[in-house]
């Protein structure tokens, strides 16, 4: 669905197009939801004191739909797959074990691990246990025998849990954060190719290029 400027409209969206907020962005194209956007830039406007009443920690992205505030990438997409059941980017309610279990990990341990690495933050084998996730390379490793072991993160079905992973995927190889594994090349290509995230990036690429001139 095109992006709207109508004051009526039930769901909007607080993004900037250089955020995580590529993720919701995709994400609410994939369910063809209608939403009125709102550009945040980085600053004054993200600490302004309206929108920390919506999300206290002042960052993007943040949805609000029909006056419920959804903020965090994960819960954005799943909430959206919820929300929007016609999608069919949640399995029901007996076929959801992979999809959280999946959708979960990539918010944790991988998040985690991916942000420690770009950082620095060398953690020794005897404070494995303390971070959770044990090691950066345990982490990829999982990830990769997963992403061999069917097409899609939870089964042979596209969830909004592939939204997510897909997208720590895509970033990591692009900007070299995620080392490769057997599969992510593969996996990356596959969700790339999803009309939704084409959808979603051009209009953050436009968004961008904007800004740029």
């Amino acid at each position: 669905m095109p992006v709207t400027t109508s004051t009526d409209c039930e769901m909007i969206f607080y993004t900037n197009p250089q955020s995580r907020g590529q993720i919701a962005r995709w994400a609410l194209e994939e369910v063809g939801a209608e939403y009125r956007q709102e550009i945040l830039e980085y600053g004054d406007a993200m600490k302004s004191e309206e929108f920390l009443k919506l999300n206290p920690m002042g960052k993007v992205p943040t949805i609000v739909h029909k006056g419920k505030v959804v903020t965090e990438c994960a819960a954005i997409c799943a909430y959206l797959a919820d929300a929007f059941p016609e999608s069919g980017l949640a399995p029901n309610l007996d076929n959801r074990a992979e999809y959280y279990r999946w959708l979960f990990f990539s918010a944790g341990p991988l998040e985690a691990a991916i942000v420690n690495r770009s950082l620095g933050v060398d953690v020794k084998e005897d404070q494995e246990r303390m971070v959770g996730y044990g090691n950066y390379d345990l982490v990829l490793d999982t990830l990769s025998q997963q992403l061999l072991n069917s097409p899609y993160v939870a089964g042979d079905q596209f969830t909004a849990a592939d939204i997510y992973v897909g997208s720590h995927v895509l970033w990591g190889l692009h900007f070299g954060s995620m080392e490769m594994r057997p599969g992510f090349e593969e996996y990356a290509a596959r969700v790339s190719k999803r009309p939704g995230f084409m959808a979603a990036k051009k209009v953050d690429e436009q968004l961008i290029a904007a800004k740029e001139e």
